[in-house]
């Protein structure tokens, strides 16, 4: 039976030897619980419009280059993503969001 082989991507770990998963639950940071409902509003989950698709948030995760998706935690990569989706739907520019980092960075 012929069948394409995909290669798997950099992130997919399944079936590989990975260590232990940390399985107990914990506090999240008040930045983790507003990127996490920055994504639900976003996602159209709440009842609202939905501006972007689980799919594409999950696409732009498994496109970080390796060493970003080493370096990021968790929320970091939801950040990273969601900002790629409103990028790339055309809901920010690059001059919209540098503006607001500065005007973030200023506050001090």
């Amino acid at each position: 039976m012929g069948g394409l082989m995909l290669e798997r991507g950099y992130h997919d770990l399944g079936g590989r030897p990975a260590g232990e998963i940390d399985r107990h639950g914990h506090e999240y940071a008040e930045w983790e619980r507003r990127v996490d409902a920055l994504a639900v509003l976003l996602w159209g989950l709440k009842g609202g419009p939905r501006v972007i698709t689980v799919d594409e948030h999950r696409k732009n995760i498994e496109a970080l280059p390796p060493e970003d998706y080493d370096k990021l935690a968790y929320y970091e990569k939801w950040i990273v993503s969601l900002t790629q989706c409103l990028l790339q739907r055309g809901v920010v520019t690059t001059g919209e969001l540098a503006r607001k980092m500065l005007e973030v960075q200023s506050r001090g």
